[in-house]
């Protein structure tokens, strides 16, 4: 018999060297353009050395970890995939034989909260306010569909999502949270009738793989 996991508290951490990065580009940004008045403000432009710095953001990646009376654990990656999408590569174990859950990507990665609660809603940048599937025109941009378990409790999912990116831009992913829920997705409204939150991991920056040997 499996023992339920502390979960584990570390989205404080995770979220302030968020903000400290956030931070230190913004600085940068505005040091760049001479900090504020008719010579510059803290708006970054096109041709900023940190804007671009952001803009080849390519990879992340989340360590899911249980919620208070769960046992799962897995990681996710995304990679940039061009064209604004993004792809989602998923490994979760520790669910029930066979089972469906509803999975997404959650506006806060404050991941404090025993239940899960504590990272927000679903990640909607564009204000669809529209729950979907990943196929569909108009969804939250943080709408990755379902984690289908085998009957080890095993679920691998490989998906290509549209309207998020991996930089700091108001579409970005990083620092928000990755949550595994309890039952299935139906695409239901307002959020897809998932349930409870079972699973959670903080998306943060990951180095980009090596390029394969030719």
């Amino acid at each position: 018999m499996k023992t339920a996991a502390t979960p584990i508290r570390s989205g404080r951490m995770i979220c302030t060297l968020g903000a400290a990065l956030a931070l230190a580009l913004a600085t940068g940004c505005a040091s760049q353009h001479g900090g504020h008045g008719s010579h510059g403000d803290m708006t970054c432009g096109d041709d900023c050395p940190e804007m671009k710095a952001m803009m080849k953001l390519t990879d992340a990646v989340a360590v899911v970890r249980p919620t208070a009376g769960n046992t799962l654990s897995g990681t996710v990656r995304f990679t940039a995939a061009g064209h604004g999408q993004v792809k989602v590569v998923a490994h979760v174990e520790g669910l029930a034989p066979s089972s469906v859950h509803g999975f997404h990507i959650h506006e806060l990665g404050d991941v404090t909260g025993a239940d899960g609660m504590t990272t927000g809603g679903h990640f909607d940048p564009a204000g669809t306010g529209h729950h979907g599937m990943p196929a569909d025109a108009v969804r939250h941009g943080g709408d990755m569909g379902n984690l289908t378990a085998n009957a080890q409790g095993v679920a691998d999912l490989e998906v290509t999502i549209s309207g998020v990116s991996i930089g700091m831009a108001s579409n970005g992913i990083l620092g928000r949270a990755v949550i595994v829920h309890a039952k299935a997705d139906d695409a239901g409204q307002p959020t897809g009738n998932a349930g409870g939150r079972i699973g959670t991991g903080v998306i943060g920056l990951a180095k980009a793989p090596a390029p394969a040997a030719k």
